[in-house]
């Protein structure tokens, strides 16, 4: 039997936890952003337990291993299980800070899911007691820390959790602290990036802010639990926006037959314009899901934001709808047979291997189903395709490869892998570059 097979506050459940070890802080969920959080801490002496119900990720991290691409941390974590810093199990134990990070998707209507922040929740509680700290990393809606904080109270009612507005001192503080960082630049930003950290009170913000100091050498800005929901959401919506600008506008280029490429190139020339880059739609599990977080709490207020959202999930089925027409004008050629289409990356972004709510799955899955089409796959960052990409039309090739062999080819991810890539090997082939590659 385990602490959460117990009564919350029985006799047993006291007597189970005071038998257990007390870490510094138990990360919940061992993810792109929880394992690199505990890795991070556990390298400035913070002696942390990690937490994951995947029994492969726990195996891999037990050993010093990961199962994340990431640079910088396969040695963090090999160095820190090593001194035995860093400390991995399937259910919490106790300790004097817990920090969530699991994920936060959206169901079908993008209504916020916190099926998991609510499991998370209640893996905790049998193991909190008087002084333990609780903050919500995940990326949330409004309102999500006080709703955890909520079923907190309902799990463990024999102890005084923080209310809004109450000036008297909990028995557990409860905050929420987003994480702010770059995939590819994680283990740095955790450290060197100011940190927003909101309380459901003053003193609960406090609280948090003093433990991030430890391992935090940005500033760490303290708020109400509220605000700093809203600032990370408003910080991902920001670059949604700028991004479905920088789409839009190659949907308005390519309908007058511009090259949207230069086009950008010759706008940004002005001293105050910074267009982005546009690209086959916005990906990965932060810009792609959070603005949707603001639209389901504010439908009538965030007019902007969900234009920009449905802008950036309309790009992929232009691009696939481009794609298409290329493979017809081939077919038109009199070319017989089997046409082979070079798919270049299949990541969110350039040079990681994160594939959450990439652009490129969506865009190469819906490949695979047109008719006498064989998909020449390259992407240097995994070794085998994921699941839904396995089929007998789709190989993963190299990418120089794939180019000798393709009759098409498609830039979805501008990996620098690619750049050094032979022009000359193109010659004669169509290309539908959603990067400007080759520009």
């Amino acid at each position: 039997m385990s602490a959460l097979d117990l009564e919350p506050g029985s006799t047993a459940e006291a007597s189970a936890v005071s038998a257990m070890t007390t870490y510094d802080a138990c990360v919940i969920g061992l993810g792109y952003i929880g394992l690199p959080t505990a890795a991070t801490a556990a390298q400035r002496s913070i002696r942390v337990l990690g937490v994951d119900i995947d029994p492969r990720v726990i195996d891999a991290v037990s050993r010093g291993t990961i199962h994340i691409e990431e640079p910088g941390l396969a040695e963090q974590v090999a160095h820190a299980v090593e001194r035995k810093m860093l400390n991995v199990a399937r259910i919490p134990q106790p300790a004097d800070v817990f920090l969530i990070a699991v994920p936060t998707p959206f169901a079908e209507d993008h209504a916020p899911d916190l099926k998991y922040v609510y499991s998370a929740a209640l893996s905790v509680a049998p193991v909190l007691k008087q002084g333990d700290l609780v903050v919500l990393e995940s990326t949330s809606p409004v309102g999500a820390t006080e709703q955890m904080c909520a079923w907190l109270t309902e799990a463990r009612p024999d102890l005084q959790f923080p209310r809004q507005g109450d000036s008297a001192t909990p028995d557990v503080f409860v905050a929420y602290c987003p994480e702010r960082v770059l995939p590819g630049r994680t283990c740095i930003e955790l450290v060197k990036n100011d940190r927003v950290i909101g309380g459901i009170t003053p003193a609960c913000a406090h609280r948090a802010a003093a433990f991030y100091r430890r391992f935090v050498e940005g500033d760490c800005a303290v708020t109400d639990a509220r605000t700093a929901e809203l600032c990370k959401l408003s910080e991902n919506s920001f670059r949604d926006v700028n991004i479905a600008f920088a789409n839009e506008l190659s949907l308005v280029a390519a309908r007058f037959d511009i090259d949207v490429w230069s086009l950008i190139r010759l706008a940004n020339r002005h001293p105050r314009v910074n267009i982005l880059e546009p690209g086959p739609g916005v990906g990965g599990h932060c810009i792609a899901v959070d603005p949707w977080f603001i639209v389901s709490g504010a439908p009538e207020e965030a007019r902007l934001i969900r234009t920009a959202r449905e802008v950036n999930d309309y790009k992929p089925r232009w691009v696939l709808e481009k794609v298409r027409r290329a493979i017809a004008s081939h077919r038109a050629k009199g070319e017989g047979g089997i046409v082979r289409i070079a798919v270049l990356g299949l990541a969110f972004k350039p040079d990681v291997d994160d594939l959450r709510e990439s652009p490129a799955i969506a865009i190469t899955d819906a490949l695979m189903r047109e008719s006498g089409c064989e998909l020449l796959i390259a992407e240097p960052y995994i070794e085998a395709l994921p699941a839904e990409l396995q089929g007998p039309n789709a190989c993963l090739v190299e990418a120089r490869a794939a180019i000798a062999m393709a009759d098409l080819c498609v830039v979805l991810v501008k990996h620098r892998a690619f750049l050094s890539l032979d022009l000359a090997g193109l010659t004669g082939k169509t290309i539908v570059d959603t990067k400007g590659l080759w520009q």
